[in-house]
């Protein structure tokens, strides 16, 4: 799966064979390196989902729940690979629902509630307004806010 996606885009096979072994690494994935798709376990094909997403070296790159279902020595590893692709000056849109990977992640936040834009600024602009004391209930309090006043 993950060389198909190699394929698509025209990767020489020196160039996929080194981000190959650093992202196979770096997710511990070689152990099911060759086994077909449908025979992996939920997490097993949500880190295929990412190398594949990943493994032509994109300036842009979306992450939609990448920890979600992965255990946790796993999800700080893609952590840290969404901190690298940052740091390598990528363009990195990361869609979480756990506020500790916002604080650990975010230059710029956008919370986007039932379709609406509650709040789009920098993650500092975000921590400067916040009204109560964790992320989290920042994050209902915006959300609560909204429905109050959707719902009057």
């Amino acid at each position: 799966m993950v060389r198909y996606f190699a394929d698509l885009h025209e990767m020489d096979s020196a160039a996929y064979q080194k981000q190959r072994d650093h992202l196979f690494g770096l997710l511990d994935m070689e152990e099911f390196a060759d086994r077909r798709i449908g025979k992996l376990s939920t997490g097993m094909k949500q880190k295929v989902s990412i190398v594949r997403t990943i493994i032509h070296d994109p300036e842009v790159i979306v992450f939609d729940e990448p920890t979600s279902g992965l255990d946790v020595v796993t999800s700080r590893n893609i952590v840290r690979l969404v901190r690298d692709c940052r740091d390598m000056g990528k363009t990195v849109i990361f869609s979480t629902h756990r506020m500790g990977e916002v604080s650990l992640l975010s230059d710029d936040l956008a919370i986007i509630h039932k379709g609406h834009l509650q709040f789009n600024d920098t993650f500092e602009a975000f921590q400067n307004q916040m009204q109560t004391p964790s992320l989290e209930d920042e994050f209902i309090r915006l959300v609560e806010a909204t429905e109050d006043s959707v719902s009057v």
